[in-house]
């Protein structure tokens, strides 16, 4: 027989077992007090039967289960496949109807979300799907995000794609203490292309930073590998973050100030290429010393004393400048590098700022000849400013992105995993 008549026969077989089973329904308990109830019975499964043999053979799964409510966002947490067919059909969507935007495989097996989802979300999943014979199975799945109570993040420096300097370290922030460091550290993974060795090292419960011994090589690649989706930190809380960061080393650029000759020395790979007077910090606040890492850049910022310590009696900071040119953050606690319109005949003199490092600048930030500007347009994220020779301490590693203010064996001491 062919399909095609085979088909019509089942059609017509459907269609009178479909017209017992009607009259059964309707007739209630009478037709089995009439021995018609094996009859039914028997219909039924040849119903069956007739129905199994003309269902698709494509077989659809959807990641997660229905019913899950704390689903990671990862665009990996989603997936939709097919044996035995493939996909014509996927539509996701929020639960207020919003559509999530996803790509079905080149061989049509699989589907999943472009981007990543949002925490704390119902969503809704159909998909449709054909055999060989063009045969339609539909598979439908609804589902909710792990809420952000139960759930950590990571925050990261440097960008993706970015270029740095030799200094920049891969420093992670959570948003949630980690109790279980092990478990978290253990699915992060830092590798160069230099080979150089590289370990974590946690400040606390909520930061963990990667460097190598060294500053790293210019011109390497690092990557930073991040797979904690599903990693509990804490108790009940687990990770939703699976993704991978890769950035460029660009040359090796360190400038070192000496605050007791009032001069800083510019070297990039290994050649001097300028010497810039400076004014440091006064003897009443003097800079730290120690090596110190440009994480921030302004072409102009407001630098106000009150919000790092520096008040009057009134409140107000013993300075507001709201121009300050040419500033390059080097501590979390206030330390910049900058330009400095203000102090007429002090740099390479004497030192005068309540801690940060002054190059003479124009106001407005717009003449490119100034010491300030030539050193803002020649340095990038990531390089290094060592100062010596302050009558202060040495900056705390965790003060900013200075880390390299640590010895190696303290460094890898502060790792959950070992070196």
């Amino acid at each position: 027989m062919t399909y095609g008549k085979r088909r019509k026969g089942l059609v017509a077989a459907a269609a009178v077992l479909g017209g017992v089973l009607t009259l059964a329904a309707c007739g209630g308990d009478g037709d089995d007090a009439k021995g018609g109830g094996d009859d039914k019975a028997a219909s039924q499964g040849q119903v069956d039967a007739a129905a199994a043999k003309d269902a698709s053979k494509a077989h659809v799964k959807i990641t997660p289960k229905g019913g899950t409510t704390n689903a990671g966002i990862t665009t990996d947490a989603v997936q939709v496949t097919v044996s035995d067919g493939e996909l014509t059909s996927v539509k996701m969507t929020t639960e207020k109807g919003t559509p999530v935007e996803g790509s079905i495989s080149s061989d049509k097996k699989a589907w999943k979300p472009n981007k990543p989802l949002e925490r704390s979300t119902k969503y809704k999943v159909v998909a449709e799907a054909k055999d060989e014979k063009g045969r339609k199975a539909t598979e439908n799945s609804s589902f909710s995000t792990v809420s952000p109570e139960n759930s950590f993040v990571g925050s990261f420096t440097p960008e993706d794609g970015s270029t740095v300097g030799v200094g920049m370290p891969v420093s992670i922030t959570f948003d949630k203490p980690i109790k279980d460091r092990k478990a978290v550290q253990s699915h992060l993974e830092v590798t160069s292309s230099s080979g150089q060795k590289v370990v974590g090292h946690w400040f606390g419960e909520q930061r963990l930073d990667f460097r190598p011994q060294d500053y790293w090589k210019a011109g390497s690649d690092v990557t930073l590998k991040m797979d904690l989706d599903g990693v509990e930190g804490a108790p009940g809380i687990k990770g939703v973050q699976k993704k991978t960061i890769s950035f460029k080393i660009g040359r090796a650029q360190v400038s070192t100030v000496d605050a007791k000759t009032h001069q800083m020395t510019v070297t990039r790979d290994g050649q001097v290429l300028r010497t810039i007077p400076i004014s440091a910090g006064s003897a009443q606040n003097p800079t730290y010393n120690g090596k110190m890492v440009i994480s921030e850049k302004f072409v102009e910022t407001r630098m106000d004393g009150s919000t790092v310590g520096f008040s009057k009696a009134d409140g107000k900071g013993e300075y507001d400048i709201k121009d300050v040119p040419h500033a390059m953050r080097l501590s979390t606690s206030g330390t910049f590098i900058h330009g400095n319109y203000w102090g007429n005949g002090v740099f390479g003199v004497s030192n005068t700022s309540h801690g940060c490092v002054g190059l003479q600048d124009k106001q407005g930030a717009d003449d490119p000849n100034t010491p300030g500007a030539w050193f803002y347009t020649n340095s990038m994220l990531g390089d290094v400013v060592e100062v010596k020779n302050s009558n202060d301490k040495t900056i705390a590693p965790d003060n900013g992105l200075n880390g390299w203010n640590m010895d190696w064996a303290t460094w890898v001491a502060g790792s959950a995993t070992g070196a």
